[in-house]
C-alpha cells in the first residue's frame, strides 16, 4: 500500500518543529507500524535525508520505550496495544497517517518524535521500589495474600511506563503511573514498612516535576495499553490521605 505521511520534525529540544510530509510507497499490511517507519528512515537516508528519530527497543509490547500519537489517538487506533505492535493492517492503501510526539510540559521533546521522559524515572526513584531486607523467596503459599488483592497488585503491575496516560491526557497528569506504582506495592506485603513514606515521597516527587491534575477525564486508562484500571488513582488517594493523617499524628 502506498501511504501519506505526516509526521513532526524538530531538530532539538531549543528549536521550533512543524509536521512534514512524506509519501511511502510499499508498505506491506503485515508490518507493524515501527517496521513501516523503519522502511520510511531507509528512504529518507537514500535520499541523503536526516532519518526520523523515534524510541524503541523490545518491539515487543514489554519495555515501555515506544510511543507517539497517532491520528490523534494514543498508540494508535488499536485498544491496549502498543505502537510497536500496532500493524499496517488498521491502515488502507492511500490514508494520510499523522504522527507527534507525547505532547506534555514535562515530557520535553528531545528530536522528532523522541520525548524526554526521565521525570518518570525521578517520580520512580522517589520510592517506587522495596529497599528493606525481606529475605529469600517465599513458598507460593507461605504468606497468605487475598485473592482480590492478589489480583489488583497484578492489574496494577502491568504498568510499563510508557507515558501515554500523560499524554491522553488533557491536563498532562501523571497520575495513573504514579498510582499504579504505589498501589502495587501497598496491596503487597513487601510494601508495608515503606508503605507511608513511599507515597509521600512519589507524589510529591510527581508534583515537583510539573505534571498537571488530575480531573477524572478517565482518557488515561483508556489510552493506556496495559489496561491499568483508573482505580488505582482512587487507590493512590486513600493511601495519601492516610500517610498524611498518620505523618501529622506522629505515627
Amino acid at each position: 500500500m502506498k501511504l501519506n505521511l505526516k509526521i513532526w520534525r524538530q531538530k532539538n529540544g531549543q528549536t521550533k518543529g512543524a509536521m512534514e510530509n512524506y509519501e511511502l510507497g510499499g508498505v506491506s499490511s503485515d508490518m507493524s507500524f515501527l517496521e513501516m517507519l523503519d522502511i520510511l528512515n531507509e528512504q529518507l537516508i537514500s535520499e541523503g535525508t536526516d532519518p526520523v528519530a523515534f524510541d524503541h527497543d523490545c518491539r515487543e509490547g514489554v519495555c515501555g520505550t515506544c510511543g507517539s500519537v497517532v491520528n490523534g489517538q494514543v498508540h494508535g487506533p488499536d485498544a491496549e496495544t502498543t505502537l510497536c505492535q500496532l500493524h499496517m493492517r488498521r491502515f488502507q492503501d492511500g490514508d494520510t497517517v499523522q504522527i507527534e510526539p507525547w505532547r506534555s510540559t514535562a515530557f520535553p521533546v528531545l528530536k522528532d518524535l523522541i520525548v524526554d521522559r526521565s521525570a518518570f524515572d525521578r517520580i520512580h526513584q522517589a520510592g517506587g521500589y522495596v529497599s528493606v531486607s525481606t529475605g529469600a523467596a517465599q513458598d507460593a503459599n507461605a504468606i497468605p495474600i487475598p485473592k482480590n488483592d492478589a489480583e489488583l497488585a497484578f492489574d496494577y503491575a502491568e504498568c510499563i511506563g510508557c507515558g501515554g496516560c500523560v499524554a491522553a491526557c488533557p491536563n498532562g497528569a501523571a497520575m495513573l503511573f504514579t498510582a499504579a506504582k504505589v498501589a502495587h506495592l501497598a496491596k503487597l506485603p513487601q510494601g508495608q514498612p515503606e508503605r507511608e513514606r513511599r507515597v509521600l515521597a512519589m507524589v510529591g516527587a510527581m508534583d515537583k516535576e510539573g505534571f498537571g491534575a488530575c480531573t477524572n477525564h478517565f482518557e488515561c486508562s483508556a489510552a493506556c495499553p496495559k489496561g491499568v484500571p483508573i482505580d488505582a488513582i482512587a487507590t493512590m488517594n486513600r493511601e495519601y490521605l492516610r500517610a498524611t493523617f498518620l505523618s501529622k499524628e506522629g505515627v
